[in-house]
């Protein structure tokens, strides 16, 4: 105990913190007691000082080495959660089934010509050479599903709000 001030001391000099200091001076205190239980040693304050030395830059090496990899969580508090909550997730899901009811509602050319060029990204030239039809016909099939899932989302979306007007 009469060393424990030149130890956080000498161990703040190598981390620059007297703040973990002191918990390196407290672990060399338990270090020393554990190796004193076992062994007999013949200079316990320089055995505290190399204790302390080693475990100051144990610290500063981890603490370089955390910095490095990871981030303070003020730094991460600017960061948008992409999934959303979990009603939003529920709402697109829905909008999700009732566009995949829409598009079944609709011809399978038709359907097929919108999942080339909207999902998949094929061009209209390349959509009509796979169909076997005009670029022109392709164009309208996609005019005609675009309008159809919209007008279907739509009516989902107005039913759903005159639902919830009913049950107030």
């Amino acid at each position: 105990m009469e060393h424990r001030c030149r130890l956080e001391k000498h161990a703040a000099k190598i981390l620059g913190s007297p703040h973990s200091a002191e918990d390196v001076v407290q672990d060399a205190y338990i270090k020393a007691a554990e190796t004193a239980a076992t062994t007999e040693i013949e200079r316990p304050a320089s055995y505290l000082y190399q204790i302390v030395r080693n475990l100051a830059i144990d610290h500063y090496r981890r603490t370089i080495l955390e910095s490095r990899y990871f981030t303070s969580e003020e730094e991460g508090s600017e960061i948008v959660d992409s999934t959303g909550t979990p009603e939003t997730i529920v709402i697109e899901r829905l909008q999700l089934r009732s566009l995949a009811a829409a598009l079944a509602d609709l011809p399978k050319r038709t359907q097929r010509a919108f999942e080339l060029h909207s999902i998949d990204g094929y061009t209209q030239r390349e959509v009509a050479k796979q169909l076997n039809v005009s670029p022109t016909l392709v164009n309208f099939m996609i005019r005609d599903a675009l309008k159809h899932c919209r007008e279907a989302t739509a009516q989902k979306e107005c039913g759903s709000c005159s639902d919830r007007s009913a049950d107030r």
